[in-house]
């Protein structure tokens, strides 16, 4: 019997009350239901100061470079901050390198105050494939990001969430995918 795949879930917010980690809860959720085992780090409660390329090792980087490195895939997840990347998942993002990524099948998603989240998007593209990642083509913006769910934490609009839960499911099931052979 093959064990399931880990997804794990990185979460670039840092506020109390994140859109981006309720959207990265339900995506866990879906990957669980497609048969991983999940784990989401939610970068508030790590030790991970600001990048120094001098010191590699600060804070909790050593952990959060095991656990990302043993998942099978990944999900990054980010609020719109001036058309970028939160300075929290850049952080820990530069903490993290090939040995993590090589090959690792990595899911996007971007939640937006307004409506652009593009190029934030095709910033983690990017970088995922700067460290030989295996970014899936479906990705997810989340537009008005603070009206989209209500006050439980469910989805205001079903085809949104469908389109969450379908970024989970992807990642489990292209987690076993070498994306050299196919």
């Amino acid at each position: 019997m093959t064990a399931a795949p880990t997804v794990v879930a990185i979460s670039g917010s840092l506020r109390d009350e994140s859109t981006t980690q309720v959207a990265l809860d339900h995506a866990l959720d879906a990957a669980e239901d497609a048969g991983a085992e999940t784990e989401l780090i939610d970068l508030r409660e790590w030790d991970l100061p600001l990048f120094d390329p001098d010191d590699r090792d600060r804070g909790e980087a050593d952990e959060l470079r095991r656990v990302v490195g043993a998942a099978d895939a990944v999900l990054l997840g980010t609020p719109v901050y001036h058309g970028m990347v939160s300075s929290a998942l850049k952080s820990a993002f530069d903490y993290l390198g090939r040995d993590e990524f090589e090959d690792t099948t990595v899911g996007l998603l971007a939640t937006a105050g307004g409506g652009s989240y593009a190029p934030t998007l095709e910033h983690l593209r990017t970088g995922v494939r700067t460290v030989h990642g295996w970014t899936l083509p479906h990705e997810v913006g989340i537009r008005g990001a603070s009206s989209a769910f209500d006050d439980a934490g469910a989805f205001v609009d079903p085809d949104l969430e469908a389109r969450v839960r379908k970024l989970g499911q992807m990642a489990t099931e292209y987690a076993v995918v070498d994306p050299r052979t196919g």
